[in-house]
């Protein structure tokens, strides 16, 4: 009868040893999904202010890109 109850205490350490580490794994998963969530509406935020200023990012750097496109030429010919 003693040996029944100390098998059963064994049992019992064992699973909660071995539900820890599946409650760890659980409990790592919601944090990064919550994490992940929370990182969406700023990304959503970024993509809308690029489309917005995107013209006009697109612009200065096509004219700049040709005024160092000039300057460069210019060097060579020296």
């Amino acid at each position: 009868m003693k040996f029944a109850r100390l098998d059963r205490l064994l049992l019992i350490a064992v699973l909660c040893l071995g539900l820890s580490g599946c409650l760890g794994t659980a409990v790592g998963l919601v944090v990064d999904t919550a994490i992940e969530v929370a990182k969406v509406p700023f990304k959503v935020g970024g993509a809308v202010i690029d489309v917005v200023s995107g013209d006009e990012d697109k612009a200065s750097k096509e004219k700049g890109k040709a005024e160092s496109d000039g300057e460069e030429d210019k060097g060579d010919e020296k």
